[in-house]
């Protein structure tokens, strides 16, 4: 069974920062895409950012600028560095695979999310 697993979340000041990681196996790590999808109350899962197996990166317009994607290949890990959050990124945010050598579309695979909380 493919296991991803979420750490990071948390409560944060409006402009204050956290970063999350997703841990994967080896063999999952090498052949997936990697992401991050967020889901807020009373609203649609949403992609937040996505990176490809080598480096590229995706990112939804509203977090632009503010977050980072990142994988570290040698850790089997991705991480989502989040900057100047607004009360709007308040959502379970979830990690996500998908089989493609190609950006990440259709994921395959999901963590079991973490919560962030944003406080204005």
């Amino acid at each position: 069974q493919v296991q991803l697993v979420e750490s990071g979340g948390g409560l944060v000041q409006a402009e204050g920062s956290l970063r999350l990681s997703c841990a994967a196996s080896r063999i999952i790590f090498s052949i997936c895409a990697m992401g991050w999808y967020r889901q807020a109350p009373g609203k649609q899962r949403e992609l937040v950012a996505s990176i490809t197996r080598d480096g590229r990166t995706n990112y939804a317009d509203s977090v632009k600028g503010r977050f980072t994607i990142s994988r570290d290949n040698a850790k089997n890990t991705v991480y989502l560095q989040m900057n100047s959050l607004k009360p709007e990124d308040t959502a379970v945010y979830y990690c996500a695979a998908e089989i493609t050598i190609a950006t990440m579309t259709n994921p395959n695979y999901w963590g079991k999310g973490t919560l962030v909380t944003v406080s204005s």
